[in-house]
């Protein structure tokens, strides 16, 4: 029997597919596989981080209107269904019906995309599981690209793939793919049809999903800012939902009952990312991916732990505003975030608040969000000052793809050779991201030298009693943050000082600008 107030609908394979009877935290990945038998889409760790089953999301534009059709990777494996209404959904069989046979083959040949044909002509693809996920996240590339008319440089393509794991190794040949599918002959998706079937299914209103067997449990996607407010108010015990990449975790691997959801993901209010009257606004709602270009175009020296938070498909899921609300002590933009003086803006009901970000997080995973409250947006003050530089360092044992073991924000003003300002703030240091107020207190005033370095590593022994854990011992986090002030000194001091790039061993890896899957 039918007991939702609305069915699922999105658009898949040609068509508006509608969903009465799954669960509200059924995955993308199990639908797809179980339901709609679309096998390409492999799952492989079944928590986010190996990309064998990476999808692609379409959407139209924050506008709601207009003929663009965005296109994001994010893992399938997390995702909960009810979050596609709207939306379209690309696998790695929608390919075929776009890819052609060469003039020269012969009846009934296999007909591939271009990112197929170079992964067979590069030989992308060893056992073969992880291939779809990888040719998914190439295909995203390549409409990006086509889009533009720009082709990516390979570390440019190795970024986009950061989230694709290859426990084979096989990784030369699929970049090698990723460059050759730009010489086959040109093959695009018609966004047309798409572009107008997710027309007509835009809505008004609040979406209400309820599956038979959940017990009476609602997932709720509102529209507005005030009809999220309104309904968080109404249910403070509600869980807040976003880009899930934390809270599909919960299902997955704890099998979680959640309970009413209320999904943000579709409050184009809160996605938004804006500058006025001096301040970075970024909404909570503004994917992580959105959020990070904005702050790296204000400060470009943050470009590296942009690139090296988690991978693109989990950063066009995930949101700045879910990232600082879920309290990680080890999370990787509040120590950034903190070093620029971010304020956070709290919503309850009509009423609005505003706090100092350092100010929000009270002990481990416990902050200053009271019942039926929310984080509805972000706000970063645009320093114009010319003498202010910003440092941000991420230590993990890989470079892609991998959670922090530290991560430091790093925000020093110098004038005429003194530290007039300073703001030092850790993440993995403590049971909550925090600033080091004995290292600040250190160099405040202080000629900008090598002793006053020496004098803030003491004072850091002092602002800190790290833990020992898989990512790292708490000698070693100590050691590494010390190390750190002396790097930040080595790229800021007044004489000599060296470039980032001449402080970091990965330099090497030449990053692009900008990113396009």
């Amino acid at each position: 029997m039918r007991t939702n107030h609305q069915p699922i609908r999105f658009f898949h394979q040609g068509q508006v597919v509608e969903v009465y009877d799954a669960d509200s935290t059924r995955s993308v990945l199990n639908w797809l596989r179980e339901d709609a038998r679309c096998t390409g889409t492999k799952e492989g760790c079944n928590e986010g981080d190996c990309g064998a089953c990476t999808v692609v999301i379409g959407s139209l534009p924050d506008s709601g209107q207009g003929t663009d059709l965005q296109l994001q990777t994010v893992n399938a494996c997390i995702q909960f269904l009810p979050t596609l209404h709207g939306k379209a959904l690309f696998t790695v069989e929608d390919l075929k019906a776009q890819g052609s046979a060469p003039a020269c083959a012969k009846p009934g040949t296999p007909t591939l995309h271009p990112v197929q044909q170079a992964m067979v002509d590069c030989h992308g693809s060893q056992c073969g599981f992880c291939t779809p996920g990888f040719v998914m996240s190439l295909w995203s590339t390549y409409e990006h690209h086509q889009a533009t008319g720009t082709r990516p440089s390979r570390q440019q393509l190795a970024d986009d793939l950061s989230g694709n794991l290859c426990r084979c190794t096989g990784y030369r040949p699929i970049l090698d793919a990723g460059q050759r599918m730009f010489d086959l002959p040109t093959t695009r998706l018609d966004t047309a049809p798409v572009v107008q079937a997710l027309q007509q299914l835009q809505r008004e209103g609040t979406f209400e999903y309820a599956a038979p067997g959940e017990g009476g449990s609602h997932f709720y996607a509102p529209t507005t800012l005030d009809a999220l407010a309104t309904l968080r108010e109404q249910k403070p015990d509600a869980r807040l939902l976003a880009g899930s990449t934390d809270v599909g975790l919960w299902v997955n691997k704890q099998f979680r009952n959640l309970g009413d959801i209320i999904y943000v993901g579709d409050v184009r209010e809160m996605a938004q990312v804006r500058q006025q009257d001096g301040v970075l606004h970024i909404g909570a709602g503004a994917s992580l991916e959105d959020a990070w270009r904005a702050l790296v175009q204000q400060w470009p020296t943050l470009t590296d732990v942009w690139l090296r938070f988690a991978s693109p498909p989990i950063r066009h899921a995930g949101t700045m505003g879910g990232n600082v609300a879920n309290g990680s002590p080890i999370g990787d933009a509040p120590p950034v975030l903190m070093a620029l003086d971010a304020q956070i803006e709290l919503r309850l009901g009509s009423r609005v608040r505003s706090m100092p970000l350092a100010d929000f997080y009270l002990d481990y995973m416990k902050n200053q969000l009271q019942p039926g409250e929310f984080v509805q947006a972000l706000h970063v003050p645009l320093d114009t000052s010319t003498t202010r530089q910003v440092r941000a360092y991420k230590i993990s044992k890989r470079f892609d793809c991998d959670i922090s073991a530290l991560c430091a924000g790093f925000s020093i003003d110098v004038q005429g050779g003194v530290v007039r300002d300073v703001r030092l703030a850790f993440g993995g240091m403590a049971a909550t991201v925090r600033r080091a107020a004995q290292a600040e207190a250190a160099l405040r005033g202080q000629p900008w030298t090598q002793a006053s370095v020496q004098a803030a590593q003491q004072a850091l022994a002092h602002d800190f009693t790290p833990l020992s854990d898989m990512r790292a011992s708490a000698a070693y986090r100590l050691q590494v943050a010390q190390n750190l002030l002396q790097r930040l000194w080595l790229e800021t001091r007044s004489d000599g000082a060296l470039p980032p790039e001449a402080t970091s061993v990965w330099s090497v890896m030449p990053h692009g600008a900008t990113q396009g899957a």
